[in-house]
């Protein structure tokens, strides 16, 4: 049965995750299964990242023939980042067309976080954000500290 295949996949992923804690995120069980809220505490990256101190959550929901397709990851906080719109949705290209079966949610929680740290412009969701980190990083780092401090502290 490929829902029971999946979520035995998940149960042992998440074992994992417990076992051996990623330094910023954590994951449980929010509904069923197959759905888990994500924490991403960014008390640990650099200081001079305008989401430093912030604590964002985000779902995560495997499909059924997960791990041979991607979860569907989305903060579920607001944040002010070029490659996260105001729906939630991540431009990550793990989670799309590089996905592979050989990844895991640790390895998904680290490449967000790697994201957060470092904006990819060049494939935003919002390219007004895109522009304002492009052209004025000062005003960029602004505006997302101040999102962090209004949403995810």
């Amino acid at each position: 049965d490929p829902l029971q295949r999946t979520i035995c996949f998940l149960h042992q992923e998440l074992q994992d995750l417990q076992n051996d804690p990623l330094v910023n995120c954590s994951a449980g069980p929010v509904g069923d299964d197959r759905e888990y809220t994500l924490c991403i505490t960014t008390r640990s990256i650099p200081a001079d990242s305008p989401f430093q101190g912030g604590v964002f959550f985000l779902t995560i929901n495997f499909p059924t023939d997960y791990p041979f397709k991607p979860p569907k990851v989305a903060f579920t906080t607001k944040i002010y980042h070029p490659n996260i719109n105001s729906n939630g949705s991540i431009c990550l290209d793990i989670l799309r067309s590089q996905w592979s079966p050989a990844l895991t949610v640790s390895k998904v929680l680290l490449s967000i976080c790697s994201l957060l740290c470092d904006p990819n412009p060049d494939d935003p969701l919002v390219p007004d954000i895109a522009t304002i980190y492009v052209n004025d990083r000062d005003r960029y780092n602004r505006l997302a500290r101040e999102w962090t401090q209004k949403y995810a502290s």
